[in-house]
């Protein structure tokens, strides 16, 4: 190699490698934040759990991170991480809850969310919450997040000035839109969730 030469190797036998795309990135892993972010302030980010897996948005630029099993704190250590790396969006998209409300401590719950939504505002002009999905299992657990949904759709215009995105009214007494497992949305359920989501998008320009 020459002098003054630079060589850029790649290793593909490497988990942490990232293929650059132009479409949505989708990030599996729970405790990886990501690190690729680009730093333009034109581009917008969804970040949640599981449920976010398949969302797909191509306009406006947006990069989607799914964190599997995530709950609203591993969601705020993941953005710490790009906020300490000075990382700016044009919006954030944070979809959490669906994990938390099973450990049954709805209070705590509420505070983690807000401290989500808190640090996100230092990162974005425009934050949004996306509420969570009608599923189908015990009545407790919906019962728990049909009353996060409520609190959210309240809690966020009047109090903090943050879009909220009400999926359950998009996905209520429409089971098709879900798996089997009552959980995660099906292929329509992903597409509804991404056009919610892009719509929410658009309207904050």
């Amino acid at each position: 190699m020459q002098p003054g030469k630079w060589v850029t190797v790649r290793d593909r036998s490497s988990r942490g490698s990232k293929n650059h795309s132009s479409v949505p990135i989708t990030i599996t892993n729970r405790f990886a934040p990501l690190s690729e972010t680009p730093t333009e302030n034109d581009c917008a980010l969804v970040i949640g759990d599981s449920i976010t897996q398949n969302v797909k948005i191509e306009t406006p630029a947006t990069i989607v991170t799914c964190l599997p099993g995530a709950r609203a704190p591993d969601i705020k250590a993941n953005l710490k991480v790009l906020a300490n790396a000075n990382r700016k969006f044009s919006k954030i998209i944070s979809h959490v809850g669906t994990n938390d409300v099973r450990l049954r401590q709805s209070e705590i719950t509420k505070i983690n969310v807000k401290e989500v939504c808190e640090l996100a505002s230092t990162m974005s002009r425009t934050v949004i919450c996306s509420g969570p999905l009608p599923v189908r299992r015990s009545d407790e657990i919906v019962s728990r997040l049909c009353s996060l949904n409520s609190w959210l759709s309240k809690w966020c215009p009047l109090n903090n000035n943050i879009e909220f995105i009400d999926n359950w009214k998009s996905f209520w007494g429409k089971p098709d839109l879900l798996k089997r497992d009552g959980i995660h949305s099906s292929w329509d359920g992903a597409a509804l969730l991404s056009s919610n989501m892009a719509h929410s998008l658009r309207a904050q320009t």
